[in-house]
């Protein structure tokens, strides 16, 4: 794989989940610790974060979480994660979970998942950092996305350039293949951080 030894992934947090977003977490934790890859993920136990998880640790994956105290009891915090790092703030949150990563993967989610992947593809756009960003798009869960997206572009308020900050997969079983082919990149910028 191109230089990408841990992933972050953004995702739901509820449990009252589709059976296939379920399904489609607990295969990609169970594939990232079968490809020796760790986990990096918002710290709580609960919803698809912690089924992802929970699938990786049952593997025997590497599994990091990072939370934000005030998040820990309302999220339950994973404390059977390999190492559970704790915030203050949830920017902490998101600048921990992003230094720690080589590439980010979006499980389906709410408002939470969108203020995560939405950072971090304006600090990609900002050229903050090179790292690849995949959207899994489980049962066409993000296709209102896709189109507004397509939509903004099409207003000019996207560079077209810009069009391929974010890869769009349709199963969990593209998103390591994706990584491998590609090439190995500058991950941060020299002297900037977001």
């Amino acid at each position: 794989m191109a230089d990408i030894n841990s992933i972050c992934i953004y995702c739901g947090s509820s449990s009252n989940t589709r059976a296939s977003h379920r399904q489609a977490a607990v295969e990609f934790g169970a594939l990232l610790a079968a490809e020796g890859v760790s986990l990096i993920f918002g710290g709580g136990r609960v919803g698809i974060m912690g089924l992802t998880a929970d699938a990786a640790l049952r593997a025997g994956g590497h599994v990091v979480g990072v939370i934000p105290a005030f998040l820990a009891a309302r999220e339950v915090a994973h404390t059977n994660c390999t190492e559970l790092q704790t915030t203050v703030t949830m920017h902490e949150r998101k600048q921990q979970m992003a230094d720690l990563s080589d590439a980010f993967v979006i499980l389906p989610g709410g408002f939470g998942t969108l203020d995560e992947m939405f950072e971090i593809v304006t600090w990609r756009q900002l050229n903050l950092h090179k790292k690849p960003i995949i959207i899994a798009n489980i049962d066409g869960y993000w296709d209102p996305l896709k189109k507004l997206i397509q939509h903004m572009s099409s207003e000019n308020y996207i560079p077209s350039n810009d069009n391929d900050l974010i890869t769009f997969v349709s199963c969990i079983g593209e998103i390591l293949p994706i990584l491998k082919a590609m090439p190995p990149t500058v991950k941060h910028i020299e002297g900037d951080s977001p």
